[in-house]
C-alpha cells in the first residue's frame, strides 16, 4: 500500500451561509477546525477566557470549503485508490479536481472515496471539502412528540456528532466544523487484506489453553483470488503460538483456533496484560508480499453478569468476569478530551497516564463524546485498563424512522468493526441515560424496550453480528422489561448513575443505595485559584454571586440560557453541608470545595469497595475537564490537579484499608484485596487529635479477598484517623485516612488536618 499524507497546511474560504457574499479565505491546518483557524488568524479572540466562548455561536451559520492541491507519481496508475477522510465534521460535500466524489453526514466515522481514474497523473490535482452548517440542517427536522433534547440540543437529534457540542453540563455549546481527523490518499496496486476479527470463545486459564475465532477478508482488484495463500502467526516476541498458510479459495474465511501455552490479558492489578501480534499476509503465487497486517491481541474473556432487578437484600448482580475471575472495577467516565476535538490526541498519553496512576482498572467511554482513536484504545491494551463504549448517543430521545436507523446502523457497523479487536474492549452500551429519558424526561412515560428500536435493534444486532464476543447492554442504566413492570424503581436497578439531590454524600440518598456497580457518581469542587483567575481572565473573580463569569463557567451553553445557573449553588451548598460557615474569600472557597470533593469521591470508592463482597464497581465523574470550567474534575484542564486526585489515588491502591460508616455504635476497618494473590502485613489506625493508636492487628487477606481488621467506637467529636498497612517485608507503606464526623466540620481545623496527611502520604 502507498500512502500520501494530506495533512498539514490547507487554504479555508467562509462566509455567511446562503448570503452570496465573496468568500473569505484564510490559511488552515488539518486535522484541524474551524474555530483554530479563526484564532489563529486573529479572526476570533481566546474562547477559552471569560465570556468569550460566545463567540462561537456568530459561527454556526457559516459555511466552509476546505481546499488542498497535491501532484502523483506513476505508481497511482493501475489498482483500486481511495481518498481517506478519518473525521469530517460535519455534513459536507467532497470534490475531486472539480467532480464530486461523495457526501459526508456523520463526524463520527471515517470515509472513504474511491477516485481511480480521476486523478491526475500530471499537474495539480485539487480537494475541496464544501462544509454545511450542521445547526441549519438540524433545524430542517421537526421532532416527533416522544424525542427529546435538552433544551440547548434539539438541533443535534438527527446530525451525527458528540452530543456535547450542543451544549452540556460538563462542555460549552461550540458547535465547530472542520477536518477534526487526518486525511490521506491510499493506493493498492493489486490486493488488500480488508479485515479481520481475533475473538476469544474459551479460555482454560490452568491449563493454559483458549479457543480463538479467526475470521478474515480479503479484496482483490486485479490478481485471482485463487493464486494467493494468507500466512497467519500469533506471536509474542520469539514465542509463536500459532502458525499456517492458507490457499485461499475464496475471499472470505473463518476458523476456531486451539492455542496452547498461552499467557493470557488481564486487568490492572490481576495479572500482566499480554498482547501478542497477530500478523496475516497476504502474498501472490510467487511468494512475493501483496499486503501485510499486524494487530496487537490479548487472549481473554469478558463476561457481563447481571440481572434484570435487584432488590434491598441485594439479590441481584452486576459484574464483569475476567478469565472466570469476578473483577472488582475501580474507574471513571472518560468524558471529551477537549472541546475542540482536533486536539483530543495531544491530550491522550498524558491523561491516560493519569488514569494509571490512580490505578484505574476500567475507563468507560460516555455517549455524549466522539469515539476515540486506535491510539487511546492501544494505550489502554497494553496498560490493562478495560473499556466499557458507549454509542455516541446521550440523554435525548432520538428519532425511530427508518432514514435515521440506517444511518445508526452505518455508524455501529464502522465503529465496531473499527474497534472491536483491542483487548481492552469489555462492553458495548447503547447509550447514556436514554432508557431513563424515556421512562419521564420528555414529560411522557414509554417503555424502551418498545419504542427504542436504536438499541434494542440496530446497535446491538451490530455488536452480535460484528463482535459476537462482547457483551452489549441496551442502555445505561439499563431499563430493562421487568424493572419497568416494577416501576423503575431507583431502589431495584442493579447499575445505576447516582446524582440525586446532591446534598451530603454521606447521606440517606448514597447511603440506601442497592446498586451493585455504580457507573456515574461525582461532586463538585473548585479548580485553584490560579486556574480561576486564568479561565476567567481577571485577578478578581470574586465573589462568585450573581457574577457572569462564574455563570459561564458552570458551565451555561448560551448567554440567555439558565439550564446550569444553579451548579455554582449547588457547589456552594455542598461546602456548607460539610462545614459550619460558607469562606467570605476565593482562597478559603476554593479550598472548602475541594474538600468537600475529595471526601465525596473518596466515600463513595470506599463504600462500594468495602462492600464488595455485594457491590461489583464503581465509575466516578471524572478524571479532567477538556474546556477550563468548575465541575466534578479532579483535575482541571490546565492539568492542575484537584486535592480529590491524591484521594482517590489512596482509595484505589490494590491493597487498601477502608474506615466505614458506624453501625451500632462502631465502626470497622475493612481491608481489601484486589489482586489474584493473597497477602497479609499489619496494620495501625492512629488518631490524630488524640495522638494514639486506636487499633493495631496483623492480618491476612485471601486472592480477591477481603477481611474486617477490627472494630473502633464511635467517635465524640470530629477526628483523624489515619490508617498506616505494611506488607511483608516491604518498607513502603500504604497510608488512608478517615475523618469521623460529629456534625459540621471548621475549616481551620480540617487546614491542621491536611498538613498532616499530606506529610504522612509524602513518606509511604
Amino acid at each position: 500500500m502507498n500512502i500520501i499524507n494530506l495533512n498539514g497546511s490547507w487554504r479555508l474560504k467562509y462566509r455567511q451561509a446562503g448570503s452570496h457574499v465573496e468568500w473569505s479565505e484564510i490559511e488552515a491546518t488539518v486535522p484541524g477546525c474551524v474555530e483554530l483557524d479563526m484564532m489563529k488568524n486573529n479572526l476570533l479572540p481566546d474562547l477559552s477566557v471569560g465570556n468569550n466562548v460566545y463567540a462561537a455561536l456568530e459561527l454556526e451559520n457559516y459555511e466552509w470549503i476546505y481546499q488542498k492541491s497535491f501532484t502523483l507519481s506513476d505508481i497511482y496508475i493501475d489498482g483500486r485508490t481511495e481518498l481517506v477522510f478519518d473525521g469530517i465534521d460535519c455534513i459536507a460535500e467532497i470534490k475531486l479536481n472539480g467532480h464530486t466524489v461523495g457526501h459526508a453526514d456523520n463526524m463520527l466515522i471515517g470515509y472513504r472515496f474511491n477516485v481511480s481514474g480521476q486523478l491526475l497523473k500530471a499537474g495539480e490535482n485539487i480537494i475541496e471539502v464544501h462544509i454545511l452548517p450542521t445547526v441549519s440542517e438540524g433545524r430542517k427536522y421537526e421532532p416527533s412528540v416522544i424525542e427529546f433534547a435538552q433544551p440547548t440540543n434539539w438541533e443535534s437529534l438527527r446530525i451525527r456528532k458528540a452530543g456535547h457540542m450542543f451544549g452540556w453540563d460538563i462542555t460549552p455549546r461550540i458547535v465547530s466544523a472542520g477536518l477534526w481527523r487526518g486525511v490521506k490518499l491510499e493506493h493498492h496496486p493489486t490486493a488488500r487484506i480488508r479485515g479481520a476479527y481475533w475473538g476469544t470463545k474459551t479460555v482454560d486459564v490452568e491449563n493454559q489453553k483458549a479457543e480463538v475465532l479467526f475470521v478474515w477478508d480479503v479484496e482483490s482488484f486485479c490478481t485471482p483470488i485463487y493464486d494467493m495463500t494468507l500466512d497467519v502467526k500469533i506471536a509474542k516476541d520469539s514465542s509463536e503460538i500459532y502458525s499456517e498458510q492458507i490457499n485461499l479459495c475464496s475471499h472470505h474465511g473463518k476458523k476456531l483456533l486451539e492455542l496452547n501455552n498461552v499467557e493470557f490479558w488481564w486487568p490492572r492489578g490481576y495479572g500482566e496484560a499480554v498482547l501478542y501480534d497477530a500478523t496475516l499476509t497476504l502474498k501472490a503465487a510467487d511468494g512475493s508480499i501483496i499486503s501485510e497486517r499486524t494487530e496487537k491481541i490479548g487472549i481473554r474473556t469478558i463476561k457481563l453478569r447481571m440481572t434484570d432487578v435487584t432488590s434491598d437484600a441485594m439479590d441481584g448482580d452486576f459484574s464483569f468476569i475476567v478469565n472466570g475471575q469476578r473483577i472488582f472495577v475501580k474507574g471513571t467516565n472518560w468524558v471529551p478530551l477537549d472541546s475542540l476535538h482536533s486536539r483530543d490526541v495531544e491530550h491522550y498519553k498524558r491523561t491516560l497516564d493519569m488514569a494509571v496512576d490512580l490505578n484505574c482498572n476500567m475507563l468507560r467511554c460516555w455517549g455524549g463524546n466522539v469515539y476515540e482513536d486506535h491510539a487511546f484504545f492501544d494505550y489502554c491494551d497494553a496498560a490493562g485498563i478495560m473499556i466499557w463504549q458507549d454509542f455516541a448517543l446521550a440523554c435525548a430521545c432520538h428519532p425511530q424512522d427508518l432514514e435515521f436507523l440506517s444511518r445508526m446502523d452505518e455508524e455501529a457497523s464502522f465503529i465496531v468493526k473499527k474497534l472491536r479487536n483491542h483487548s481492552s474492549m469489555a462492553l458495548w452500551s447503547g447509550n447514556n441515560e436514554i432508557d431513563i429519558a424515556y421512562q419521564g424526561w420528555g414529560g411522557i412515560d414509554l417503555d424502551p424496550n418498545q419504542i427504542d428500536m436504536i438499541s434494542r435493534q440496530i446497535l446491538a444486532k451490530a455488536v452480535q453480528r460484528l463482535d459476537p464476543m462482547c457483551n452489549y447492554l441496551p442502555s445505561s442504566p439499563y431499563c430493562s422489561p421487568e424493572l419497568v413492570r416494577q416501576g423503575n424503581k431507583i431502589n431495584i436497578r442493579p447499575e445505576d448513575h447516582l446524582w440525586g439531590p446532591r446534598d451530603d454524600f454521606k447521606g440517606p440518598f448514597y447511603m440506601s443505595s442497592n446498586a451493585h456497580f455504580v457507573s456515574e457518581i461525582g461532586y463538585h469542587g473548585c479548580p485553584d485559584v490560579k486556574s480561576i483567575c486564568q479561565m476567567m481572565g481577571t485577578d478578581n473573580p470574586w465573589p462568585w454571586q450573581n457574577n457572569e463569569l462564574w455563570i459561564t463557567k458552570a458551565p451555561r451553553p448560551m448567554p440567555l440560557n439558565t439550564t446550569c445557573n444553579c451548579r455554582i449553588q449547588l457547589m456552594a451548598n455542598q461546602i456548607m453541608v460539610l462545614f459550619d460557615q460558607a469562606p467570605d474569600n476565593l482562597e478559603d472557597f476554593v479550598l472548602a470545595s475541594q474538600i468537600s470533593q475529595a471526601e465525596a469521591v473518596k466515600f463513595f470508592i470506599e463504600k462500594w469497595r468495602s462492600e464488595k463482597n455485594i457491590r461489583s464497581g464503581i465509575l466516578w465523574w471524572n478524571l479532567r475537564d477538556c474546556w477550563p470550567i468548575i465541575s466534578d474534575a479532579i483535575v482541571d484542564y490546565y492539568y492542575r490537579k484537584k486535592l480529590a486526585y491524591n484521594y482517590v489515588k489512596a482509595s484505589q491502591t490494590d491493597i487498601c484499608a477502608i474506615v466505614t460508616e458506624a453501625e451500632s455504635g462502631n465502626h470497622k476497618l475493612v481491608l481489601v484485596n484486589d489482586t489474584p494473590q493473597a497477602v497479609s502485613g499489619s496494620v495501625e489506625l492512629f488518631s490524630y487529635d488524640r495522638d494514639k493508636s486506636l487499633l493495631m492487628t496483623d492480618f491476612s487477606i485471601a486472592p480477591n479477598g477481603m477481611v474486617v481488621a477490627g472494630t473502633i467506637p464511635l467517635a465524640t467529636a470530629a477526628e483523624l484517623w489515619l490508617s498506616r498497612v505494611q506488607l511483608g517485608e516491604s518498607e513502603k507503606q500504604l497510608v488512608n485516612h478517615y475523618i469521623a464526623r460529629t456534625g459540621q466540620l471548621k475549616l481551620d481545623q480540617y487546614k491542621i488536618w491536611l498538613k498532616f496527611i499530606k506529610k504522612e502520604r509524602s513518606n509511604d
